[in-house]
């Protein structure tokens, strides 16, 4: 497997740990707003942490551009991490959240990983090899036709087919 891609792997279901732990004691943490709408938790800091302690655990030298710490300065490889995508929907109980990281070579993607903790989802990209929900092979809808392309299962593609 890809080490950047493992390292990203690591580094999301750490922060995932951080956050399903914290998901429980909502009441109990300390929040500050950032702008309208838009908020940083106790938990983005721990996860964020995690994050960049795994991935400078692994590769010192890359730079790293975080939603809450921003940047660091590293070679031509950079990881963008949000380390907790939805932070108002956690903070309101709404189970949708995720974190975010990617990897950067001299401006070209070549990695990424979401990770929802809740659901234990982890969505992986490497450049070039696809992409992957827990180890299987997904794919966009073949079809051009929007109403097929939200159902997106097999079955209501060979049933329209059939109307």
């Amino acid at each position: 497997m890809n080490p950047f891609l493992n390292t990203a792997i690591k580094a999301a279901r750490l922060a995932g740990r951080v956050i399903s732990y914290n998901a429980e004691q909502l009441d109990r943490l300390t929040v500050t707003a950032k702008g309208h709408a838009d908020f940083v938790s106790e938990v983005d800091q721990q996860a964020e942490l995690e994050i960049i302690h795994t991935i400078k655990e692994a590769y010192p030298e890359h730079a790293i551009f975080a939603e809450e710490s921003g940047k660091s300065a590293g070679n031509d490889f950079e990881w963008i991490i949000d380390p907790l995508d939805g932070t108002t929907n956690f903070l309101h109980g709404i189970p949708q959240y995720a974190v975010s990281i990617a990897m950067r070579e001299k401006g070209v993607l070549k990695v990424a990983v979401v990770f929802d903790p809740l659901k234990d989802e982890l969505f992986t990209a490497v450049k070039g090899e696809g992409a992957l929900l827990n180890d299987r092979r997904i794919r966009v809808s073949g079809t051009n036709d929007m109403g097929l392309c939200t159902t997106g299962d097999r079955f209501s593609l060979q049933r329209h087919k059939k109307s």
